[in-house]
């Protein structure tokens, strides 16, 4: 665990933190993160040391740098879900430790440790579930309130090797039973960004036998028949949680203009599904790879992945510059003429630029 020096009774480090030294994880190397019972903003005011970065009034969370590096403290505070499914309303600053930990998700996560004494704080049983490897929320109410928790409970699952534990497993099917869709999709994406781009099969396979997907979609639209761990490792992209659920309508998401690409790219290539193979190839090299890998999980896995080996390695020889070597004067006629070489390369990959050139004079000549 990051050590904070800092020697004060009202001091905890808290969450995931905890959970992990307890778990003896390696350290992450992160900013860090500590809970004051009071006021955290008066408290860094009057800290003497370090420099203010940030200041949140509303949830009572400050920003500072010492020593060069980031701390962030929180205060301890009370909330309630006025709107369930969107963020929290604070109504009490300050408050104790036990009711701060009892706002959080799962009582792994509530575990506390003091920055005077180093003792633990468990007021929900955390470090008996920490041993039992099982995620318990702390109150019925849990999911209703925040259905992104469901999210984080499949990621810690995988993360640990944990098991809902049997009422918390009884509360989340209740909910996916009825899920509310007036909730705060920006959190949920954040969710499952977190959750998918661990790109652990499991994850995917988890969120279908669990019925998780009924957060985004009351159909399932994944394919779990194809393992899609195993094609990013080997094809690596850069946002691998869309090629999971990238086939889902995600309307609702507040995607960036490149995730929305990638999706209008994987629903243009499924329009050439079953045409001109050469035409769907020079599809393909307009696309990103998250596109490619879309199309081979749900629509052709074989023509997909044969480009990814074989075919994107396809390159033409010849120039512009080649051409006119050979008399001919820049025009239209270019272009079609190297999409006509560029045909015969598809069907025979083997081509030299000798043949690429033979290929261009047989073009010209039937023009």
């Amino acid at each position: 665990m990051q050590k904070l020096n800092l020697k004060d009774k009202n001091l905890y480090y808290i969450g995931g933190i905890v959970r992990d030294e307890l778990l003896g994880l390696p350290e992450k190397q992160a900013d860090i993160d500590v809970t004051y019972v009071g006021s955290a903003i008066e408290f860094c005011k009057n800290l003497g040391i370090g420099e203010i970065v940030q200041i949140n009034d509303a949830f009572g969370t400050v920003r500072m740098k010492i020593n060069d590096e980031y701390v962030d403290f929180a205060s301890t505070r009370k909330e309630i879900y006025d709107k369930k499914g969107h963020l929290p309303t604070v109504t009490e600053i300050g408050c104790s430790l036990k009711e701060d930990v009892l706002r959080r998700d799962f009582t792994v996560n509530a575990l506390a440790k003091s920055l005077y004494d180093d003792e633990i704080v468990d007021y929900t049983g955390g470090i008996q579930d920490l041993k039992d490897k099982k995620l318990r929320i702390l109150h019925d109410g849990s999911f209703i309130d925040d259905p992104t928790r469901i999210i984080r409970g499949l990621k810690f699952s995988v993360r640990f090797g944990f098991e809902l534990e049997e009422k918390t497993k009884i509360l989340q099917e209740k909910y996916l039973e009825n899920v509310n869709r007036d909730m705060c999709y920006k959190r949920l994406k954040q969710e499952l960004e977190d959750a998918f781009n661990l790109n652990r099969q499991e994850v995917l396979d988890k969120f279908v036998e669990q019925k998780i997907y009924k957060l985004i979609s009351d159909k399932n639209y994944a394919n779990t028949e194809i393992n899609t761990e195993n094609l990013i490792k080997k094809y690596e992209v850069e946002t691998p949680w869309l090629v999971y659920l990238g086939n889902f309508d995600l309307e609702n998401f507040d995607l960036t203009s490149r995730e929305q690409k990638i999706i209008s790219d994987y629903k243009m290539l499924t329009e050439y599904s079953g045409e001109d193979m050469f035409e769907l190839y020079k599809k393909f090299r307009q696309v990103s790879k998250e596109s490619v890998l879309l199309y081979a999980i749900y629509v052709d896995y074989d023509f997909a992945v044969n480009y990814l080996e074989k075919l994107s390695e396809i390159k033409l020889e010849i120039t512009g510059d080649d051409l006119i070597t050979l008399g001919y004067k820049p025009n239209e006629n270019f272009s079609k003429c190297f999409d006509f070489i560029l045909r015969e390369k598809f069907k025979n990959h083997k081509l030299t630029k000798d043949d690429e050139l033979k290929i261009a004079k047989n073009f010209f000549n039937k023009l």
